[in-house]
């Protein structure tokens, strides 16, 4: 699969329904008064995430491979920038994700919160409500949290990779409705920092050089 219609669907696949399947919920996980206190650093630790650079690398369990720049502002705004000879972005402004495609000068939009990274963005997260945690482990110095939509999980899933003492964002995997598996590690983090918010716009740098 080319590496442009990869990317579209890691992000925009979410919003489709896998026909035959019917919503349920996820099933209630009960956890250990160690892991709640876990899970309750987890959620501290990404809400006072209010801003992030970092570069990138997406693996796709199809052996697609890219790499580029993250930026991350937090409510609402994310921006992946996709190395060449990818002509991809991604930009988020807090109520579209947009996908644009340098080279065809095209862009398609859908609602932000229709997206599988959503939630990494909101100004209030919780792990919980709306979300719902179906499974955590804590290896070594990695604590792994996998998330869905409480109400959507047939959707798909996210976890979350993060090393421990201190608390780091290093990874994420998104499974989506189709089954496709992406892996994005995080290399290089900047935090805190002040991120022009010009950088969230669409008409900010986005076309081709």
């Amino acid at each position: 699969m080319p590496l442009h219609k990869l990317i579209k669907i890691l992000f925009f696949s979410s919003i489709i329904l896998i026909p035959g399947v019917s919503s349920s919920q996820p099933n209630s996980i009960k956890f250990s008064l160690e892991q709640k206190k876990d899970l309750q650093r987890i959620e501290i630790y990404l809400n006072e995430m209010k801003t992030l650079r970092a570069d990138f690398l997406q693996v796709s369990s199809n052996g697609a491979v890219a790499t580029g720049k993250l930026l991350m502002q937090r409510p609402g705004r994310i921006r992946f920038e996709y190395d060449p000879p990818s002509p991809i972005m991604l930009i988020a402004d807090g109520y579209f994700l947009r996908y644009v495609d340098k080279d065809l000068e095209q862009v398609t939009h859908i609602w932000l919160e229709d997206t599988p990274i959503a939630f990494l963005l909101e100004d209030d997260l919780k792990l919980s409500g709306s979300l719902t945690v179906t499974k955590f482990s804590r290896n070594a110095n990695l604590l792994t949290t996998t998330i869905n939509k409480t109400k959507e999980p047939e959707k798909g899933t996210i976890s979350l990779v993060l090393s421990d003492k201190p608390l780091a964002l290093k990874q994420w995997v998104i499974k989506d409705a189709q089954g496709i598996t992406t892996t994005i590690t995080l290399n290089n983090h900047e935090r805190p920092m002040k991120i022009n918010p010009a950088l969230f716009e669409l008409n900010y740098q986005t076309k081709k050089k």
